[in-house]
């Protein structure tokens, strides 16, 4: 073990400062470990067909729903938050939870208490799982990268109340429909789901009591961001507007005067209940906000969906995200493309992606913790349907990139020193050696009784020998030569600079 830590420390310190470089030319495979999850066959192939400029157009806009191996979407068919709606979930969770708590006996109750805890965390797992089933298996990889990019972006945190019995409904229904559209239906679709009011409690926010948690994160994370020209004032003001928005599991509608009745609007779980809306008149950004109910909160939405300060702030985060750097030229285009085209996603992609500064960092960020647990199972597997994805969100967990467990609605740094320091780099060996030795589980189905099936992880295949060899630099050649057995070999490659970069 000693030799292996030995190795991994000359091969990564020697080599990390000359990384090999792609300045100026549009890589195929630096390309596709930027945009994708990680490099495999069929990406390699479909590149190649297609040519980058076409393969990349094929990212941005897919045409058709994504094809899922039969064994992977049966996988997903499967799942409880599949089968079932968010409200059916959440309304049998809330009773079990409250008939849990009614039950005299102690030991009883704990129990049930116990199982309900379970359940709820099984609910979370399942979204996690169908989440890393479709970054390891799905063509439409830019839409995948999306989907977890404006998860974290609009993060809200899964262990929250009864957020678990939610939170696979946010990804699936709010975010990834909307990951490369127009950030307008995006906005209103996060923070309109009930899953967000839970996290940021504007279901607490009621005329008179008015808590302004939700308006000051919409503000400074989800639109304008830290800075951007809003002021205190603003914040209550837009507080005021979000009240009387929030969630309800009841079947019945609250009672009301006639008057209100009208401007009662019950979405699934989302609920606008009027007589706890302040309907006075605000002032938000200068802009006059008329009392009348929920639509307020959606003008306010589409307002900030289309601010100047907006553009600017997203086209930062999405270039901080693709290339760890965010260039003021660049922020300045990407933003006028913004304004121009009414917010579509993918057209601010376009350009980030065209530009020389772009193409010039690729091969040169370092991975995140997700980027490299996703991108060593794909490209070790190549495209074999696991069964169980429990062993790679332990890795993601242990690596401190949970899915839905930042507890800050800041979401996760997108700056690489987060992820380079020693002790954060000493974990990925770490996990790199148990991807590298065996198959971990992974091939093990989470049902009683089921059997682990045969399979070892196929680092030097065809894959790497035609495409990914070539980029290895001396230091790390020279690592490898120094593999003991395949197992060695597989934890020193994925130790090396050449893949903990992309």
């Amino acid at each position: 073990m000693r030799h292996l830590w030995l190795v991994i420390a000359a091969c990564f310190f020697a080599a990390t400062s000359s990384m090999p470089a792609v300045a100026g030319a549009l890589d195929n495979v630096a390309l596709i470990n930027r945009l994708t999850w990680g490099q495999t066959s069929r990406e390699a192939a479909d590149i190649e067909r297609l040519g980058p400029d076409r393969w990349l157009k094929s990212q941005l806009r897919p045409k058709s729903p994504a094809q899922l191996p039969p064994e992977i979407q049966a996988q997903i068919d499967g799942l409880r938050i599949s089968r079932e709606s968010m409200a059916q979930i959440a309304v049998a969770m809330d009773a079990e939870n409250k008939a849990a708590a009614k039950l005299q006996d102690p030991g009883a109750r704990q129990a049930a208490q116990q199982a309900y805890g379970k359940t709820m965390n099984d609910l979370k797992q399942q979204a996690a799982a169908r989440s890393l089933l479709r970054d390891l298996y799905s063509p439409h990889q830019l839409q995948e990268q999306m989907t977890w990019f404006w998860m974290n972006h609009f993060n809200v945190q899964a262990d929250k109340r009864d957020i678990r019995a939610m939170i696979g409904d946010y990804e699936d229904q709010a975010i990834r429909p909307h990951a490369l559209g127009k950030f307008r239906d995006l906005l209103k679709a996060a923070d309109l789901h009930p899953a967000m009011l839970r996290y940021l409690d504007n279901d607490q926010n009621a005329v008179g009591r008015v808590n302004e948690n939700y308006a000051r994160e919409i503000l400074e994370l989800h639109t304008m961001g830290v800075g951007s020209g809003y002021s205190q004032k603003d914040v209550e003001e837009m507080a005021r507007v979000l009240t009387g928005v929030g969630v309800s599991l009841l079947p019945e509608t609250p009672k009301l005067k006639p008057e209100q009745q009208a401007l009662y609007v019950r979405r699934g779980l989302m609920e606008f209940n009027p007589a706890r809306h302040d309907f006075g008149d605000k002032v938000i950004l200068g802009r006059k906000v008329g009392g009348a109910g929920l639509s307020e909160f959606e003008q306010m939405l589409d307002a900030l969906a289309i601010h100047p300060a907006t553009a600017r702030h997203l086209s930062r985060k999405l270039a901080l995200y693709f290339m760890g750097e965010a260039p003021p030229e660049l922020i300045d285009r990407m933003s006028k493309t913004f304004l121009r085209d009414d917010g579509d996603i993918a057209e601010v992609l376009g350009v980030l992606f065209e530009s020389s500064a772009f193409k010039a960092s690729l091969g040169q960020k370092i991975k995140d913790p997700i980027h490299y647990a996703v991108s060593a199972v794909r490209l070790a597997y190549d495209g074999r349907p696991i069964a169980n994805t429990a062993p790679l969100q332990g890795w993601i967990n242990r690596m401190g990139q949970g899915l839905y467990n930042r507890d800050t609605p800041d979401g996760y740094p997108l700056e690489d020193a987060a992820w380079s320091g020693p002790g954060q780099l000493t974990t990925m060996f770490e996990v790199a050696r148990q991807i590298g030795s065996n198959s971990a589980g992974l091939f093990k189905p989470s049902a009683p009784g089921a059997e682990d099936q045969p399979a070892f992880p196929q680092l030097q295949n065809a894959l790497f020998y035609a495409t990914l060899e070539k980029n290895l630099s001396p230091q790390t050649r020279s690592a490898l030569a120094q593999a003991r057995s395949p197992a060695e070999w597989n934890t020193l490659f994925l130790s090396s600079p050449e893949f903990l970069h992309r």
